[in-house]
């Protein structure tokens, strides 16, 4: 067995057969981690499967789903399997910035001089959750923006470092808007992928009603490390792009912004689209697909299974489209099915 997944290193193979090997035992481990989850969280696998991808890709989540749809049940899970310190934050009104962040405090020191000392807050940890991050007021959720991009807060003039690997996932109930502030496109565009949290099949909702009713919860214990986490996303990276990906990519996301699109749906019912970060995610989500299946590189087909959770929060609609009943699924599936005739 190799070394991939050991504690004390963050190396990337370095020759060609070192990623082969890499890639085929880190198809294994993901194989695990996913029979662990879905042990607890039953009927949501294309959810935990673009968890695990943006995660992946060293990225953050935005989840969107009704209550008691085990987004918060999800989020802990992950957090187990993958060796990760977890904190939640319950997003309300009255959560102020150092809530989040952290604060200074005054305090005697040994020799009797008044010092201030930083007491860090829950966003010093490696994977944050941000319970129903609407809730919060916008001074609270832009708190969260330099950290979520940079991996550092700034509290009283000095910089605070975060842990390492560092992930916000987010929860949102897209019904109740009352007492609730939207985020800022420049705080959606943090997160990597939306992902929507639907309603499970009957068969999955008859084994949920079992199994925590009639027995008790599947014991879940750590498949990973963060240091092998944080192996897993340099060997994300490694994993080679073809050209022709590439271009597809570009193609696809300068197709969702009116300006520089051939599509009539788009020019006519998108007020704004996708900037260069939704190229990057779909580079990086499309290669952790392909890593999270097993395959050495990523092909089209991975990008566009992934259109929907990467550009859906980074572009708005306009009031014609509104007007007219134009949604987004319609827009990106218009996008998808030109790139795929490419």
């Amino acid at each position: 067995m190799s070394s991939l997944f050991s504690t004390r290193t963050v190396a990337s193979p370095a020759s060609s057969t070192d990623l082969i090997a890499a890639i085929e035992e880190a198809a294994q481990k993901l194989g695990i981690i996913r029979e662990s989850i879905g042990s607890v969280i039953f009927g949501q696998e294309d959810v935990v499967n673009q968890s695990l991808i943006a995660l992946l890709s060293g990225g953050h989540v935005l989840l969107i789903g009704l209550p008691g749809l085990a987004k918060t049940r999800l989020v802990e899970t992950l957090g187990i399997v993958l060796g990760l310190d977890t904190r939640r934050i319950q997003c309300t009104p009255d959560l102020m910035p150092s809530d989040i962040l952290g604060t200074e405090v005054m305090e005697e020191n040994e020799v009797g001089r008044r010092v201030f000392r930083f007491v860090p807050g829950p966003v010093f940890t490696q994977l944050l959750m941000a319970d129903e991050i609407n809730r919060a007021s916008p001074r609270t959720q832009s708190a969260l923006l330099q950290a979520m991009q940079e991996r550092v807060v700034t509290v009283a003039g000095h910089n605070h470092v975060l842990p390492s690997p560092f992930h916000v996932l987010a929860t949102q109930n897209p019904l109740e808007q009352e007492g609730t502030y939207p985020l800022p496109e420049a705080q959606l565009d943090r997160f990597l992928l939306q992902i929507d949290v639907p309603y499970p099949n009957l068969e999955a909702e008859r084994r949920m009603l079992l199994s925590t009713t009639m027995m008790a919860d599947a014991d879940i214990s750590p498949v990973l490390t963060s240091v092998a986490l944080q192996t897993l996303q340099a060997l994300v990276r490694r994993m080679p792009l073809s050209e022709t990906t590439v271009e597809g990519i570009l193609a696809l996301v300068r197709n969702g912004r009116p300006e520089s699109t051939s599509l009539e749906i788009v020019k006519k019912y998108v007020s704004w689209g996708p900037g260069p970060r939704a190229s990057q995610a779909l580079s990086l989500a499309a290669r952790a697909r392909a890593l999270l299946e097993g395959r050495l590189s990523p092909s089209m087909e991975d990008v566009l299974a992934l259109v929907k959770p990467a550009l859906q929060h980074r572009m708005m609609l306009s009031f014609a489209a509104r007007a007219e009943g134009i949604t987004m699924d319609h827009v990106l599936q218009a996008m998808a099915q030109h790139a795929a005739s490419l």
